[in-house]
Parts: C-alpha cells; structure tokens; sequence
C-alpha cells in the first residue's frame, strides 16, 4: 500500500513518516500486521509538487517515477494500475472515514445528508467569513447553517455576500444571493449549474473583484496544464490571455463571447478535468457577473477617450 503526498508537503510528510515507523515498531505493519497473519507494508512517497497528480491515473504515473501525465482511459486503475496491476486510488478523506463506518455501521454513515447525497463531508471554508476553518458536517447541511454554525458568520452580515465558490476553485461560482438558502450537496449545486466538488468553499464579500479572482484562478490552471492535450495546453493559455485583457478593462466586448466560446471548446475535449477545471470558472464569472465586465471595459474605453480629448 502506498501514500502518496504533495512535494510541497515537507513537514506533514515528516510526520506522517515518524507515524509509520512507529507502527512498524508496534507491530501494526509489515510481517504478520497486528498478527494478523497477513502481511502488510506502507510505503511513503511524495511528488514534485504538480496539481496534475492529484488525477488519480497522473498519481499513478509519477508513482512509477515517470512525468505526472493522465493516461487514457479504459483501461482503468482497477483493471490495470501501477505497474500494470489492479489498483485502487482513494482520497485520504475516504480512508480516514472508513474506521468509523466500520465501528458504527453503514447504516449510521448512510443516515446523514439526502437521498444520493448520503454520509459526511470535509468543508474546508475561507474567504470573507468571520472564522475560516475545516470542519466534518453531514451532507446536505444548509449553507446558512454551516457558515453561522462553524464560521461565526460572514464578514459585515450576510447582506455583504457576493459570491461564493461552493466546491473549490475548479466549479463554477454562485451570486450571494442564490447561495444564502442553498444546500451543500451534489444534486442541488448541479442544479445550479456549480458543484460540490471537494467542498472547498471559498466566500467572497462585496469587497471583492471577482473578475481578477477568476483570473488568479485562469493563471494557475495555464500554470498546471500537462500540456498533454491540445485543447488544454493551448485553451489554458489563450483564456489566460484574453482574462488578463478582462481585469484591466483593455479588452473589446466582442472578447467576451470569444473567451465563452473557448470555454465550451475545451471544456470536455481533454483526457482529464483539468480543462474542464479551467473553463467552468470562467463560465461562472461570464454568467452571473457579465455586467461587470462590461462596465469595466466600457470605463477604461471612456477614460481612454476623455483623455485624449484632454490632450
């Protein structure tokens, strides 16, 4: 069995190996775990830091040490993995839940959340709330709920909410106003045209410029592209491109379904989700937020004319 953890990860991964040995000492691992009978070894391996990896087939690749890249699919980890043998990747959050199920019953896991949104979730919310944190809640909590419950609220009340990234940076984003009586599960932020994603839920205030948000988020996908596919390698860069022209204003309206239908153009033409990962957020800001970017253009183009009639 192995752990696979983020190169970036320096002291986790110091900790988590002190931990490991520790079992080997006890016992709890290697020649007759636990005397069990069965032997069982964990082996401890970290990346070089690419997002790419956390896609479950490109873990497998720089597992074997080869360039994190996805591989094709069929066939799948589970058919052929590492190694060319049956693999099964998991989530830590998966793993670390398993014990529990184990201990209380599936049918105590299975009691949390709705119909097809069953068990618990890890929220890991930052942003424009009173108290940013990481807490385990059942699915389908109210977003109201959880951010009264665990984040002592949103900073200046909810009146200042603007927009919200409900399931990390990859899914598209929700207006404030949609968000205040929404359900934290998969079934109804799909209905919203979002998802729940890895409940990474990022909370932004009326502080905020969402269209240089997007574009903080269009620049790291350019910078994470495998550069595999052609779609993502050369759409990645292009979007980044036209969104740099989107957050100064210096972009021509036309650009903006320009940079939409580029979006849809790779969205879905790639081996992984990373183009996906890299459209879907721009789709958000272009369907809920295309008011400003039009008043942001037409600004810099009225202050370009008065100037020049100043001279």
């Amino acid at each position: 069995c192995y752990i696979y953890i983020r190169g970036e990860y320096i002291r986790e991964r110091e900790a988590l190996q002190a931990a490991i040995d520790e079992a080997y000492e006890a016992g709890l691992l290697g020649k007759n775990a636990a005397k069990s009978g069965w032997d069982f070894d964990l082996y401890l391996t970290h990346g070089a830091g690419a997002y790419i990896c956390g896609e479950e087939t490109a873990l497998l690749e720089s597992l074997e040490g080869k360039k994190g890249m996805p591989r094709m699919k069929p066939p799948f980890p589970a058919g052929a993995g590492l190694y060319g043998c049956p693999t099964t990747v998991n989530n830590v959050e998966s793993i670390a839940v398993v014990p529990t199920i184990l201990r209380r019953g599936p049918e105590w896991f299975a009691g949390f959340g709705r119909a097809n949104n069953a068990g618990t979730k890890l929220f890991a919310i930052s942003g424009h709330v009173n108290n940013p944190c990481v807490v385990e809640e059942a699915m389908s909590i109210g977003f109201e709920e959880l951010i009264e419950t665990h984040c002592g609220g949103i900073r200046g009340g909810w009146d200042n909410l603007k927009a919200v990234i409900p399931g990390g940076s990859s899914v598209p984003m929700i207006p404030g106003k949609d968000m205040r009586d929404a359900i934290m599960d998969f079934d109804y932020l799909r209905e919203q045209r979002s998802g729940l994603g890895t409940a990474a839920v990022i909370v932004m205030d009326n502080s905020t410029d969402v269209i240089k948000a997007i574009w903080r988020l269009s620049k790291f996908y350019k910078h994470e592209s495998c550069g595999q596919c052609t779609p993502c390698r050369e759409g990645t860069g292009w979007m980044m491109r036209v969104m740099d022209r989107l957050v100064t204003g210096d972009a021509e309206p036309e650009e903006i379904d320009m940079l939409l239908d580029v979006t849809k153009q790779v969205e879905g033409h790639t081996i992984c989700a990373l183009g996906d990962a890299a459209a879907w957020p721009i789709q958000g800001l272009i369907r809920h937020f295309r008011d400003e970017i039009e008043d942001r253009i037409k600004h810099k183009r009225t202050g370009r004319v008065s100037a020049v009639a100043a001279e």
